[in-house]
């Protein structure tokens, strides 16, 4: 079998999906890598030797490079700009995640991948996450009964060195932290509950990171220059983003097309660093107690149960990689749906959908909390996807 040829777009934070897919001889091999930035080219040629050719925009990869797939991780904003040229010249696309910062964007994405019949996948790593598959697996067992509510909290602890020293403390760029952040959380909530966002309203503020007045303009730098886990409180933050005007808390609730009813929070200010699910059936409920390898899901079924008290514990697998050990197992899943095609557990008709609830979501929190209607996916879009985009 002949290594997949992969190209590369964006080599900044997320690079390293990039690594996974580089596998010589073995099935799949990054054979060029398109990024304007000298950093980006630097960290390129450490990641695949100095031989790898490297252009600096897609126009150049398409022209001049023969490729199976590319995998596109550039800042939020460019994806749709991206992803529409790579499918507009039938290429199988991975998008990381969020698919994009419009609707109209995402609703773009899938009617041009449909059209050209170019593949298209998005990387949802955390449907690959052990937390996340075995929270899933306990509720398509029927064990806690049919799902009627599910509750996120996602305490961000590194918010203020993630999300406010770049680009992503700029609606123009991120739209909302709903969106970078959320999307994960959003999806997961869609998952878990079987069925899409259909109406949603939110409160939110920028609380904490707009009072911080050390200000300084980071382009020139990535995350790993300036993280600190020793900065404490979060207003001792410096050199944050000249720019800051996405919430850093945030508050949704969400009404889904089956009548599950969820709700998700999020806080760029806490000290800790975790997510907490809490799905809840109308036969018990589970809750998970960490989101890591060795962590725990603790599964409520009986009146006799209580706080701390749980009627049985599942422990989160442990697995080699990022987040988890998703990383690895995404990249893998979007070379086999590069090879085959097929139904994949990453869906791009959730990830719209995911991107679509963030969106109104927002509006919604910037418009006093008025509740959005959350716009479907057009049946027929929907269905090719659902079946495998064949």
């Amino acid at each position: 079998m002949e290594d997949l040829r992969i190209g590369v777009i964006g080599f900044g934070a997320r690079h390293y999906l990039a690594t996974h897919a580089h596998q010589p001889g073995e099935g799949s091999a990054v054979t060029v890598v398109a990024d304007p930035g000298e950093r980006g080219k630097v960290n390129a040629r450490e990641a695949f030797g100095e031989d790898i050719p490297i252009v600096g925009t897609v126009e150049e990869l398409l022209s001049h490079h023969d490729v199976d797939a590319v995998m596109i991780l550039t800042p939020d904003f460019a994806h749709a700009a991206v992803a529409l040229q790579t499918l507009g010249a039938g290429i199988p696309t991975f998008c990381e995640k969020p698919m994009a910062i419009g609707v109209e964007d995402t609703d773009a994405m899938l009617a041009l991948a449909k059209e050209k019949r170019a593949r298209l996948y998005i990387g949802h790593n955390m449907r690959h996450m052990p937390v996340v598959r075995q929270m899933k697996a306990i509720v398509d067992s029927g064990r806690i009964g049919r799902v009627r509510a599910i509750w996120c909290r996602h305490f961000v602890g590194a918010g203020g060195d993630f999300y406010f020293k770049d680009w992503h403390a700029e609606r123009a760029k991120s739209m909302s932290l709903l969106l970078q952040k959320g999307a994960h959380d959003i999806d997961v909530i869609h998952w878990l509950a079987g069925g899409y966002t259909r109406r949603v309203s939110g409160i939110g503020d920028l609380a904490v990171y707009g009072d911080v007045t050390d200000r300084r303009d980071n382009s020139d730098r990535q995350m790993r220059d300036w993280y600190d886990a020793d900065i404490w409180p979060p207003t001792a933050q410096k050199e944050l983003n000249p720019v800051i005007d996405v919430e850093d808390i945030s508050m949704l609730h969400m009404t889904l097309d089956n009548g599950v009813l969820a709700s998700y929070q999020q806080c760029h200010f806490t000290p800790d660093y975790f997510r907490n699910y809490t799905v809840i059936g109308d036969a018990g409920r589970i809750e998970n107690m960490g989101d890591g390898s060795g962590d725990q899901i603790h599964i409520w079924e009986s009146r006799r149960s209580g706080p701390g008290r749980p009627d049985a514990v599942e422990v989160v697998a442990r697995a080699d990689g990022g987040h988890g050990g998703a990383d690895p197992s995404l990249v893998a899943e979007f070379l086999a749906f590069v090879r085959h095609g097929g139904i994949t557990d990453v869906s791009a008709v959730a990830a719209r959908e995911a991107v679509a609830t963030g969106v109104y979501g927002a509006e919604s929190i910037r418009d006093g909390g008025m509740p959005y209607d959350v716009p479907a996916v057009p049946e027929e879009l929907r269905r090719y996807f659902d079946e495998g985009q064949a």
